[in-house]
């Protein structure tokens, strides 16, 4: 494998720890906004619209 097949390996192998130890970069940053991203979605659930038909009912 070259350098750069083996860099990525290593990258995609990476995942969002708390206490991330290269929290500067990068990958680090976008994995922390896609934690909170989800988290933000996985706390508030699905909300369901109402949608109000013309004769007035809601469905």
């Amino acid at each position: 494998m070259d350098k750069n097949h083996e860099k990525s390996l290593k990258l995609a192998g990476r995942k969002y720890e708390l206490n991330d130890p290269h929290e500067k970069d990068s990958i680090s940053k976008a994995l922390a906004a896609t934690h909170e991203q989800v988290s933000d979605a996985y706390i508030e659930g699905q909300i369901d619209p109402v949608i109000e038909e013309e004769n007035g009912e809601d469905r």
